[in-house]
């Protein structure tokens, strides 16, 4: 079908035909996935339904919903009803995540929002008709701040708290359920009872990852439960809990899945675990038996800037669409067997609107999908960009907002022999041809074009501004970097 087929808006004059042909075709591996943060970020449902639709165009058939975290709980819970009336809100911040100011005294807290049960039904409707699984995530006992807020007995210091827009990372605010606490395991179970009520796929998440361990040192009641446990320690406090929680949530007829975290005490059995910090522990999990999920950081995290650091937003570091694409998710160390497949995760630190959510998403997500779909050596990156370019069209179509960034320069500096700084250029693809300037105007093709070799600064010079055409047509952002930012790429 022609691009038109995306439209929003009734077509006329367009002839829609597709030729008579057989297809066989199969995906490499079975769970393709995206997930999406909720917490820091509230989306409301139909923006998750328009991400679902995109997802199931290019054959990503798993999308994992990270429902609660410190800075906002957003799925309904019947039985604990504070959970949203006030774990899902928080005081209305804009701007970068880290600055965020605390709440001030009185101020109230309206920024948020929940799926009702209703909600999560409808759209797990929407999804089977798309035949996309919903895999839902409630992160304990770390990344609890909403919850704890919600219920303050939950935690080891029983002390009220508030959610927070920005980072909760201070010893003030206890964001770890309480593991000596035997209530914590009480409300928990009710709220994964709840889960499994709502959500008919296979797996429920617990997450279990990065844990303040330092809670549970200073907790009398979780010192007893090491003790009365027989644990070494609060890393086998981790797994003791990641163990009953599991318990848990098979006894609802589901299988527990967590971020992999590697603990003296092992993970729980039969639980399946994403492997997000690299893919040593993925590969290492699948070696035992676990069944793994692989989603390495400096693969497929979304919320990574890709494009120039010094344009971006990105809270961390860089994934270039050439990051997400050249990588294997099947490495051959691992038990290729226990390797349910893949994901790009997004989290939204600093994505608050849709149209953030599609730029950040797509079109690595594009990528991803091949990753998933296509056998290892039939994967080229070469070959991928042309038919990347003929989907942009597409998505311009639907009005799915995307990146361009891999059109653009990369701006870097080196040394000559007297030690006067250079300028190199590069580029992810070929056929980009790159213009420059020195004295601060806006280069266009008329200016000069960079050879391949490094730049002499003029004196007096203190910025560097680049542009990219590919094929006579301009693409992507004028890269405008001070000197000094450049002084600062030099290799050392």
């Amino acid at each position: 079908m022609p691009p038109a087929v995306e439209s929003k808006q009734t077509v006329a004059g367009v002839r829609w035909e597709i030729a008579g042909v057989k297809i066989k075709d199969y995906p490499r591996l079975a769970w393709r996935g995206l997930m999406v943060d909720v917490s820091r970020h509230f989306f409301p449902k139909e923006v998750i339904m328009a991400y679902i639709d995109q997802m199931a165009k290019y054959k990503l058939n798993t999308f994992h919903w990270h429902l609660t975290d410190n800075q906002g709980w957003r799925v309904e819970i019947k039985s604990l009803p504070k959970l949203t009336q006030v774990g899902a809100w928080r005081v209305p911040r804009t701007g970068y995540w880290k600055g965020f100011k605390a709440p001030e005294p009185g101020e109230p807290a309206t920024d948020g929002g929940f799926y009702s049960q209703e909600d999560i039904k409808e759209i797990i409707r929407y999804a089977e008709e798309r035949f996309v699984t919903i895999v839902p995530e409630v992160n304990v006992p770390g990344h609890s701040l909403a919850l704890i807020a919600s219920y303050p007995n939950l935690s080891c210091t029983q002390t009220p708290q508030q959610v927070l827009a920005g980072d909760p990372w201070n010893p003030q605010r206890t964001n770890v359920l309480c593991i000596g606490n035997d209530s914590t395991f009480t409300e928990l179970e009710k709220v994964f009872s709840e889960l499994a009520q709502l959500f008919p796929g296979e797996y429920l998440h617990m997450g279990g990852d990065e844990v303040t361990r330092s809670y549970w040192d200073k907790c009398a009641k979780c010192q007893q439960r090491i003790k009365t446990e027989g644990l070494k320690n609060s890393e086998e406090l981790q797994t003791y809990f990641l163990k009953r929680l599991a318990r848990i949530i098979q006894s609802k007829g589901k299988k527990p899945m967590g971020w992999y975290e590697k603990l003296e005490g092992g993970l729980a059995p039969n639980m399946a675990v994403m492997s997000w910090k690299d893919m040593k522990g993925g590969i290492a999990a699948s070696q035992q038996g676990h069944k793994v999920v692989m989603t390495p950081a400096f693969n497929t995290y979304l919320d990574f800037y890709q494009g120039d650091p010094y344009l971006e937003n990105g809270p961390f570091t860089v994934t270039r669409l050439n990051a997400t694409y050249n990588w294997n998710p099947v490495p051959l160390e691992a038990n290729a067997a226990n390797i349910l497949g893949g994901q790009g995760s997004l989290w939204t630190e600093q994505v608050a609107h849709e149209r953030k959510l599609q730029s950040m998403t797509w079109p690595r997500a594009l990528s991803l999908a091949e990753v998933f779909w296509t056998p290892q050596p039939k994967r080229q990156w070469e070959n991928f960009i042309p038919r990347l370019e003929a989907h942009l069209p597409r998505l311009d179509s639907a009005q799915v907002n995307y990146a361009t960034h891999f059109y653009e320069p990369i701006v870097s500096g080196v040394k000559d022999s007297s030690g006067a700084l250079q300028v190199v250029l590069s580029s992810e693809i070929k056929d980009i041809e790159m213009y420059y300037t020195f004295d601060d105007s806006n280069p266009d093709k008329f200016y000069p074009k960079y050879q391949g070799q490094p730049l002499d600064i003029p004196k007096g010079a203190h910025h560097i501004r680049v542009v990219s055409y590919r094929h006579g047509k301009r693409v992507g952002r004028e890269i405008n970097l001070p000197l000094s930012e450049v002084e600062k790429r030099v290799r050392k």
